[in-house]
């Protein structure tokens, strides 16, 4: 069922998010006043059986409460399985981003490296800001190899307050 989600909003002080389920997980989060880079089919929960509206109903809920506990500097407790599109090397790093723990930041560089492609410091750039489900797998936690922080599609105020919110002491450059 290519394209075709189960869109829910999530209220946050940041503002609305918009989050998309796939029938295998999240596959989608929008930032808030962001609109999407594709054209998607939006099915409402209405519209499916009462076992896949309670299961993504239950994956709302997951997801809705690991981005209000990262927005409030509280790390999530338990994400929804991702069921995100990207290429292999997009899920290579998107799988690293994970595996960053609250508080703590990578470089481009250290993502590259630990991906086992050294010199693809800007595809990892790419990779990262291609991430469909940001937030959620931190991708506001890679920095530039300097401290500085780099380009973030929620913006750059609001990774520097997540940043913070998680303690990361940031350059000043």
């Amino acid at each position: 069922m290519k394209n075709n989600f189960f869109e829910l909003p999530i209220p946050t002080r940041e503002g609305e998010f918009i989050a998309r389920y796939s029938k295998k997980g999240l596959a989608e989060m929008d930032f808030p006043a962001t609109r999407p880079t594709r054209r998607v089919d939006r099915t409402s929960l209405r519209e499916v059986s009462a076992a896949s509206a309670d299961l993504v109903s239950r994956w709302h809920r997951t997801t809705e409460a690991a981005l209000k506990n990262i927005l409030a500097g509280r790390a999530a407790k338990t994400l929804p399985p991702l069921d995100t599109a990207g290429t292999e090397f997009q899920q290579a790093v998107w799988r690293e981003l994970r595996k960053i723990s609250f508080g703590k930041t990578k470089s481009y560089g250290e993502i590259a490296q630990a991906i086992g492609k050294p010199k693809a410091v800007r595809a990892v750039g790419a990779a990262n800001g291609a991430n469909p489900v940001p937030i959620v797998v931190p991708c506001h936690r890679v920095i530039g190899s300097s401290g500085k922080l780099t380009g973030y599609g929620g913006g750059l105020p609001l990774k520097k307050r997540l940043l913070q919110m998680e303690g990361v002491l940031l350059a000043v450059i």
